[in-house]
């Protein structure tokens, strides 16, 4: 029997490159492959001595091309503790090209899949036969996000409340009993109250305990239900026997009196975790004033379209965002740079949805709606660094994917053996039931996932976005940053102070084509010098088949002629002759100098001067500060990069790299033993963000640098990048604080319970606490402020 699979393979170019596929796949046994470079898609047929599809896939991708790979996220029901987030986790990731990653925390699966080989329907079918729900992910808006945790919280509370009130009599009897023996229930009467609570109120683990045994693993409540069923049929049996044993009704009705107390305090505490993210959503006001039909009418901000003009007043938030068209005034931009002093927007600036416009009327064209705001950009960041997972949590899922069922071995014999060593039946029960209820995983499960929760929701109110729990725990390793230095190290706004045309050439004709070649260019010199000329009055000729050489300079078309810009080393291997004194006596003043040529004729110099950001100085300091060693890159010459670093206060630079080498300079400090960053801002910046083991990006700089870094600082300044490294060792701290207390709450606790010196209800009520107390150390993050702030 044959099965058949088709999927999407990317990076062909040509029928060579479908044959080579072909040709790989048809190597592997069992696999017949048929490659359409028209669709790009892939036919296998599979028989049954075929290797497995990831195998396949994996085969493809290590021959140099890419398999298309969709994304999905599903909201999950039933976990209780970590073991059910392994285990479903270990479930999806053993389907065909499939990987997952399940958090326990925010109770949610991001997967990775190849579309035609897995379907969603695939995932959902997985989870529900391992015991577990799951339904789409869907964004709320922050009312029904409240709302969904009002209803959950009172849920939770009316059921604890039930079982208390079945639950109070064991209580005062456990009170009165430890001052005399007065005060003993009948065992009727005991019966009567602890079956309610042992069947109806503890039905969830039951139900959930079941689920899991079927779906193959054991979990939380395998523990709970097996602890307090021992303890409640051994009591049955004393009744209805009529022996003359002691009754342990009350131990499991506290056990799971003090559970249901615990989850509830858990889920007070856990729903906390959550505010970051939530104020963040509440930002975006609901109504937008729309100009339509010669006037101005209020229209809810889901039915806001591109292209659609609206106002805002004085005191009111900006709906969604725009482009101002008419008007002046400062916005104040804290919700995505964490900057507190308002910027000030006038006609061409860029507004964004949820800032707040101060004190002026601004008129507005929508450019952004829906998820493609910066305000949806953050939350979706935000969202995806709270579902990842920290490789230091790697070790906690281990431990807590094995430890239920080590636990049922410990327990069992711990019964065997205190049975056989002391006889005593009573005494043997007893300490069973306490290892099973004090072995409970959920804070080892809830340790390092509550925290990068929290880490995460307050980078983003500081204007810090972390991509993923990676980039927040790998921040605190650094040992190496290296810094771009335009736009990054200094402001990004050069300008023109020398223009120094040759003998015989006007100013005028020197920037009319200097101009006419950067016309096109987002490089920051290249904007200065058409700010120069414009302001000049000098209109520019069309540049035609304007080439750029990253890092060298730039060649294209003008009047018919070629012209050339860019550095001393461009102009000389295009065959012109420079001014090598001049040069030097301007690079020395730390500026930055091209030199453009037309035809044969040079034409002169243009230098530029970017001075260093306000609080270059004192973060490079910082830095060294710390122990980290900070390296400047440029693709500048070496005697103007040496200036520049000389006044950041920089030892190490690099000069006249170009944007590849800026990679290659990542890997070099890496393969060093370094823990190396990579802060930049530009297009050129991009290999070298993403060579970096962390990379940073000033949120002010170009689109493809913000999508390539792993943190991205929305303030415009350095100072952010100390404020990254402070929240991830915060953040760290409490991951390490977390796992300490959960290790050693297991470590000592089952022992205890092991040899009779732990009574069961305590160890109920101790297990309850040991997940609200994790949780509660999280929320202790929130006292974190950032060192910049200080300043």
């Amino acid at each position: 029997m044959s099965n058949a699979v088709s999927f999407s393979v990317g990076g062909m170019t040509c029928a060579a490159c479908a044959a080579r596929i072909e040709k790989i796949l048809n190597r592997l046994e069992g696999v017949e492959a048929t490659v359409n470079l028209a669709s790009e898609k892939v036919q296998l047929q599979l028989d049954a001595s075929a290797p497995p599809l990831n195998t396949i896939i994996d085969a493809i991708r290590k021959a140099g091309f890419t398999v298309e790979q969709q994304s999905l996220t599903l909201s999950l029901t039933g976990m209780t503790c970590s073991a059910c987030a392994t285990r479903i986790e270990k479930i999806l990731n053993r389907l065909p090209a499939t990987q997952a990653t399940v958090n326990f925390a925010t109770e949610q699966a991001l997967i990775h899949f190849v579309p035609g080989v897995a379907t969603p329907e695939n995932f959902v079918a997985a989870i529900e036969k391992a015991g577990y729900g799951s339904f789409p992910f869907q964004e709320e808006k922050p009312e029904s996000l409240r709302a969904q945790r009002e209803e959950a919280w009172l849920k939770e509370r009316n059921h604890f409340l039930l079982t208390a009130a079945f639950s109070i009599p064991f209580f005062v009897q456990m009170i009165t009993m430890f001052f005399s023996h007065i005060g003993m229930m009948p065992g009727w009467l005991q019966l009567v109250l602890a079956t309610p609570v042992q069947f109806f109120c503890a039905g969830r683990f039951y139900r959930q305990a079941w689920n899991a045994l079927r779906g193959g693993a054991a979990n939380m409540d395998v523990l709970v239900v097996l602890g307090t069923s021992i303890a409640y049929f051994f009591s049955l049996a004393v009744v209805l026997l009529k022996l003359d044993l002691p009754l342990y009704f009350e131990t499991s009705v506290s056990i799971i009196t003090l559970i249901s107390l615990g989850k509830l305090m858990e889920m007070r505490a856990r729903r906390q975790t959550g505010a970051g993210l939530e104020s963040l959503l509440q930002l975006q006001p609901q109504i937008a004033h729309i100009e339509s039909n010669g006037g101005i009418s209020d229209r809810p901000v889901a039915d806001v379209f591109i292209g659609d003009i609206f106002i805002v007043r004085p005191g009111e938030t900006v709906p969604v965002d725009g482009i101002v068209l008419e008007g002046a005034s400062d916005v104040n931009e804290a919700m995505l740079t964490g900057e507190s002093v308002p910027v000030l927007k006038q006609k061409t600036d860029q507004v964004f949805g949820g800032t707040m416009n101060a004190n002026g009327m601004l008129r507005v064209k929508t450019t952004g709606v829906g998820t493609n705001t910066a305000l949806a950009h953050i939350v979706k960041m935000v969202e995806q660094a709270q579902g990842s997972k920290a490789s230091v949590q790697r070790l906690a899922d281990k431990v807590s994917g094995i430890f239920v069922p080590a636990i049922i071995v410990i327990a069992a014999i711990t019964f065997l053996i205190g049975w056989g060593i002391t006889g005593n039946i009573t005494w043997s029960l007893i300490s069973t039931v306490s290892v099973l209820v004090i072995a409970c995983p959920c804070s080892l499960g809830l340790a390092t996932p509550t925290a990068i929760m929290v880490g995460t929701g307050l980078g983003a109110r500081a204007g810090i976005l972390f991509r993923n729990a990676d980039a927040l725990e790998q921040a605190q390793k650094l040992t190496t940053l290296i810094v771009d230095k335009t736009g990054t190290l200094t402001q990004g706004k050069p300008t023109v102070s020398d223009v120094i045309s040759a003998a015989g050439v006007r100013q005028e004709d020197l920037l009319s084509v200097a101009s006419a070649l950067e016309a096109g260019s987002e490089h920051p010199l290249a904007r200065a010098i058409v700010e120069y000329a414009d302001s000049k009055g000098i209109k520019a000729p069309l540049a035609k088949s304007v080439n750029a050489i990253p890092g060298m300079g730039v060649i294209g078309q003008v009047d018919g002629f070629s012209a050339y810009l860019g550095s001393q080393n461009f102009l000389k291997k295009n065959g012109f002759i420079e001014n090598d004194t001049l040069i030097s006596n301007l690079e020395e003043e730390g500026k930055t100098v091209v030199g453009v040529g037309k035809g044969e004729q040079f034409l002169g110099f243009i230098a530029l001067s970017d001075h260093l950001r306000p609080d270059a100085v004192s973060t490079v300091k910082a830095l060294k500060k710390a122990g980290i060693t900070v390296v400047m890159l440029t693709g500048d010459n070496e005697r103007t990069a040496r200036v520049v670093a000389q006044q950041a206060g920089i030892e190490n630079y690099m000069a006249a790299v170009l944007p590849e080498g800026k990679a290659d300079a990542v890997k070099k400090f890496h393969a060093s033993g370094h823990c190396v960053g990579m802060l930049g801002d530009g297009i050129n910046d991009a290999p070298a963000l993403a060579a970096a083991d962390v990379s940073f990006a000033i949120g002010t700089g170009a689109d493809i640098a913000r999508d390539t870094a792993d943190i991205v600082l929305m303030r415009n300044n350095l100072a952010g990048v100390l404020d990254a490294l402070s929240l991830s060792q915060a953040t760290l701290a409490k991951v390490r604080q977390n796992l300490f207390f959960a290790f050693v709450y297991n470590t000592l606790g089952v022992p205890l319970a092991a040899f009779g010196l732990l009574n069961p209800i305590i160890a109920g009520a101790a297990m309850a606490m040991s997940s609200v107390s994790v949780v509660t150390n999280a929320l202790l993050l929130n006292h974190w402020k950032p060192p910049s702030s200080y300043k």
